[in-house]
């Protein structure tokens, strides 16, 4: 998904990467990042496929017919959002740091990282919503518990075996 490519002839360390900067071209990471997101759960696949494709689908079918869904769902919207915040915001992280290595066309000191920093914030920011998105499908969860407490109580007592009779050796 989030990829990094390196110039051409350009070290495992980067070293070469480092020149072409000081000659003032288009700087690329030494370095591969290569993310992919396999995850199955109960009628879900996530594939992802190579070259930035797109996803099948990371949540499993919204069906709310019982807690148990309800939570599963809840718990994967969760997991995948904090996942992909998480890749977006490295995403982020490597956009600036090859927008900033361009030079700036009027020459101004630090202006190459300032336009680096304008265009990459505006992928940060959509990691940030990722990150809310996350938390909101925690609390919504939890605002579900609450609400049907008294509906998940009475199903859950009834759910229960009956206790085995002990015996009381005591009793003689």
């Amino acid at each position: 998904m989030a990829t990094a490519y390196a110039a051409p002839g350009a070290g495992a360390n980067g070293s070469q990467a480092k020149s072409a900067m000081n000659n003032k071209t288009m700087f690329a990471p030494g370095f591969t990042i290569n993310v992919n997101a396999n995850k199955t759960t109960t009628g879900t696949t996530a594939v992802g496929t190579e070259g930035g494709g797109s996803v099948e689908t990371l949540l499993p079918d919204p069906d709310f017919s019982s807690p148990a869904r309800v939570r599963e769902y809840c718990n994967s919207l969760r997991a995948a959002a904090f996942s992909l915040s998480f890749q977006v915001a490295m995403g982020a992280e490597i956009m600036k740091g090859v927008l900033s290595a361009v030079p700036d066309p009027e020459g101004r000191p630090f202006g190459s990282r300032t336009r680096a920093g304008k265009v990459a914030r505006k992928l940060q920011k959509s990691a940030d919503a990722l990150r809310d998105a996350a938390k909101n499908a925690a609390a919504c969860y939890s605002a579900f518990q609450q609400e049907y407490e008294e509906e998940i109580n009475r199903v859950r007592h009834r759910a229960r075996r009956p206790q085995q009779p002990t015996v009381n050796w005591a009793e003689q």
